[in-house]
């Protein structure tokens, strides 16, 4: 009676648009006040632990780097160096579109921040070069998820630190997801264009080439600190986000693009929404622990395994779960009430905690593109000023290229494995 009070309270409180965090929070803060065994104090021990975690450092980090190369102009840079290689094949714009991305994901680590960046610079060009709105918002939702699953990613620290597995291993994990979502992406824009042959610019001088290449070489070089770092063993991944967001400030401040009062209003937008993220983790972390003092994990697990023992009915029941409820939280909200629950039962059934965290990814980057929270959908449709339901219809028939990546990684774990066992994580 106590877990059903518990979980109710929680979901009624987010029906009525209460924030994650402090629905969460209050139903956790009654039932220990109800407790005749814990105390308050027990309360802020138990959340002060949750956020007194070295991987979680890495966070506000990677989000300063994220917003530092938004405002230093490097995704301008970019675009320009992806449009000088590509723009002469069919349906350009579309491969620039989704290689900017790629490129972008190397520091960023937020399909908002993508979105935000690439959106309001490759959506307008599309549009004017003869694209529909539609498909142009469309791909641009859909290669935003590229960035949270390929390094660094701001998902895969959060499941690191809360399933206790290395967060190198969890983002080697995801460079091969992430480029079968590349590829599936440009599979979808070759035949979108293979009737419409005027979809195609002309092709760059070599003067163009060098000129596009020469002011995007130091930027692209962001993605070799910290990967080339982090697999290299040079440094943690904490220490590859530092480095590379000074590298990024020093970068922005050479470009002119950005000024040293800039760092101000940029620390504080770091600093809001990693507060936002904390008070999130530190009231997913109470309500975790009282989940498993009431015995939530064990109950979850014997209704699950009354209905199979096969491993791949087991898998295949959690993306349906994950995806209804990234439909309805955000991910790292559901990732954190999620991943204590789902984790025991995935390891039970023989899979692989890195396997998992990539599928998990995956799934709750999807529910970014669909409403009702749908995050992705609202940054766009203000960056473009495109109406928020054509935005909705452009985004939905990607999810069945997604869709198909989500099996993949699913049923292959090789895709997910292979890397971090090459790379000595295993």
């Amino acid at each position: 009676m106590n877990l059903f009070l518990l979980v109710a309270g929680v979901l009624g409180l987010m029906v009525v648009r209460v924030p994650v965090a402090f629905a969460l929070l209050a139903p956790s803060i009654v039932y220990v006040w109800l407790s005749d065994q814990l105390t308050m104090n027990f309360v802020m021990l138990r959340i002060t632990n949750a956020l007194d975690s070295f991987p979680l450092l890495a966070v506000p980090l990677f989000i300063f780097m994220g917003m530092a190369a938004n405002a230093s102009g490097i995704t301008e840079r970019i675009f320009n160096f992806c449009e000088a290689f590509l723009g002469h094949i069919r349906g350009a714009h579309g491969y620039v579109n989704i290689a900017g991305s790629f490129a972008f994901s190397w520091m960023s680590g937020a399909a908002v921040a993508d979105a935000a960046g690439i959106g309001s610079i490759e959506v307008p060009e599309m549009v004017k070069r003869g694209y529909e709105d539609r498909f142009s918002v469309g791909l641009t939702a859909a290669s935003a998820v590229i960035g949270p699953i390929m390094p660094p990613s701001i998902p895969a620290i959060i499941y690191s630190a809360v399933a206790g597995v290395s967060i190198g291993a969890v983002f080697v994990a995801g460079i091969i997801p992430a480029i079968l979502i590349t590829g599936v992406l440009c599979v979808y824009v070759f035949l979108y264009a293979r009737d419409k042959p005027h979809l195609r610019l002309q092709r760059a001088t070599p003067r163009q080439l060098v000129r596009a290449s020469g002011g995007a070489l130091l930027s692209l070089l962001t993605g070799v600190i910290v990967l080339g770092g982090i697999l290299g063993g040079v440094f943690t991944p904490t220490e590859a986000a530092a480095i590379a967001g000074l590298y990024i400030t020093v970068l922005g401040l050479c470009y002119r693009r950005m000024k040293v009062r800039d760092l101000y209003r940029l620390c504080v937008a770091t600093a809001e929404t990693t507060a936002g993220i904390m008070l999130i983790v530190a009231g997913a972390s109470l309500f975790g622990w009282i989940l498993a003092r009431e015995q939530g994990p064990q109950t979850i697990a014997a209704a699950v395994t009354g209905l199979t023992d096969n491993p791949i009915v087991f898998l295949l029941l959690v993306n349906v779960l994950l995806l209804v409820v990234g439909m309805l939280i955000d991910p790292l909200s559901a990732m954190l009430i999620m991943v204590p629950v789902l984790l025991p039962l995935a390891i039970g059934y023989g899979v692989d905690p890195l396997h998992f965290g990539s599928l998990l990814i995956l799934n709750l980057m999807i529910g970014l593109l669909t409403p009702p929270v749908g995050i992705v959908l609202y940054v766009l449709s203000q960056v473009t000023n495109i109406p928020l339901p054509r935005v909705v219809q452009g985004t939905m028939p990607f999810l069945l290229p997604l869709g198909v990546c989500l099996l993949l990684v699913t049923f292959i774990p090789a895709l997910t494995l292979w890397l971090p066992a090459m790379f000595g994580f295993r």
